[in-house]
């Protein structure tokens, strides 16, 4: 949890720094709330048993209720941000960071504006969380569902196949080419030359440049859907390179993202592992973020059918954790799960009404304090106690301290002991242990 919350932190203080508020959700939804919006993925959802009454599911995502909120409030504009846990049926792979109840950090702004301008900020919001947490390299791959779904459209999928290709293709950063062809073909009947077709195109990456290139395309040109979702991407490419992002990403055709709510631009972030030989590609670790754009989904609660634009990102918080988790035991660093600032210990015995006396101070200025809860504790497991829990400091209370009016304070790391005087006492703490923390 020590690491956890000093993860949250980070995130919440960047939400908060580009104008977010903050709600919350029922951890349960009606089952018809949920059902038909994750496509394949429906099958994942928890429902709970039905004892007479609504039939009600645990959440799945914290976007579905967020656009339930929206709808049933009548709100047609927000900046919000919502962590919370969310439940899957799934198989957990805990090195992974998969688990069946796990943390979601969502940021989505909703509300009609001008296009690609709250896109690219949450991908500069993406791009400034993953910077500040020091995990390594990450690169976020960008595509558009209406570039996919003319890219279908022209390579001959029939109008009912299209959601579940896309989760085929979704596939390609897990699995080669070949599998996801089979599957294509093998499960899901549709013909080889027309997978060949995407097979073209889903292989193909890059940047700004492959979008003009795509333009160009004669087929995929003629396609109304995804020449609007090629500019798009032109727009979104002019606004990353002046927030100074456009380094980071990659305009990648076989993205996919398996959900069926999206509508616009959908990215996901992925970590980069540093290739092992010269000459080798750098491998993806696997999604660390994702989000998109979802223009349609508000309106599926609004009994007047009325749209709500929205666009959002999620942090993958659990892989995060996972990653920082296991670069701390590379570094054999000891992680303190406690803030305590100074323990109040006393050399000699008779002096536990000094020690609660003086803790009781302490506790009032707002020092965080502690005291070992024994009449007469030996100083030199007091002195262990700190090093164990990584207490920096000792205020050392003693008869002949109490006659001078001072306080021994001791530092644990260098074991130099400086009196002070008692009045000073709760400054000097404060002035020691104002170091700001760090992420390791």
């Amino acid at each position: 949890m020590a690491v956890r919350e000093k993860v949250f932190d980070v995130i919440v203080s960047c939400f908060k720094r580009h104008g977010a508020e903050v709600i919350d959700t029922p951890v349960f939804e009606l089952k018809e709330t949920l059902t038909g919006k994750y496509g394949e993925d429906s099958k994942l959802i928890y429902d709970l048993k039905d004892q007479g009454g609504e039939l009600l599911s645990l959440r799945y995502d914290l976007t579905v209720p967020f656009a339930r909120y929206l709808a049933m409030n009548k709100l047609t504009n927000i900046k919000r941000y919502h962590i919370a846990k969310v439940y899957r049926r799934d198989n957990p792979a805990m090195t992974r960071g998969r688990y069946r109840e796990f943390y979601q950090c969502d940021f989505d702004i909703a509300g009609q504006f001008d296009p690609m301008i709250p896109d690219a900020e949450c991908l500069k919001i993406m791009c400034e969380i993953l910077s500040s947490l020091q995990i390594g390299d990450f690169l976020v791959k960008v595509n558009d569902r209406r570039i996919l779904d003319g890219m279908f459209a022209i390579c001959g999928v029939p109008d009912s196949k299209f959601r579940t290709i896309c989760s085929s293709v979704d596939k390609l950063d897990k699995v080669s080419w070949e599998e996801v062809k089979n599957e294509m073909v093998g499960e899901k009947g549709l013909a080889p030359e027309v997978a060949d077709r995407i097979g073209d195109y889903v292989q193909q990456h890059g940047g700004v440049s492959l979008v003009e290139q795509l333009l160009q395309d004669p087929e995929l040109s003629q396609n109304k859907q995804a020449l609007e979702g090629l500019g798009d991407l032109k727009l979104l490419f002019e606004y990353l390179t002046l927030f100074g992002i456009a380094d980071k990403i990659s305009f990648d055709l076989s993205l996919a993202r398996g959900l069926d709510y999206y509508t616009g631009v959908i990215y996901e972030a992925v970590l980069l592992q540093t290739p092992v030989r010269a000459g080798e590609e750098t491998l993806g670790v696997g999604s660390v973020a994702a989000g998109g754009r979802y223009d349609g989904l508000v309106g599926m609660f609004d009994p007047k059918g009325r749209k709500v634009p929205c666009v959002g990102l999620s942090i993958g918080v659990e892989r995060i954790f996972s990653i920082v988790e296991q670069r701390l035991e590379a570094l054999e660093e000891k992680v303190r799960t406690t803030e305590t600032q100074v323990l109040v210990a006393s050399a000699q015995k008779k002096l536990l009404e000094e020690r609660l006396k003086l803790v009781s101070e302490l506790w009032d200025a707002g020092i965080k304090a502690e005291l070992l809860y024994r009449k007469n504790p030996k100083l030199l497991n007091q002195l262990q106690y700190c090093e164990e829990a990584g207490i920096p400091l000792v205020a050392i209370i003693g008869e002949q301290e109490l006659k001078d009016g001072v306080i021994k304070l001791r530092s644990v790391a260098s074991r130099e002991e400086v009196d002070v005087r008692r009045e000073d006492l709760v400054e000097e703490i404060k002035r020691r242990t104002s170091r700001p923390l760090c992420m390791c």
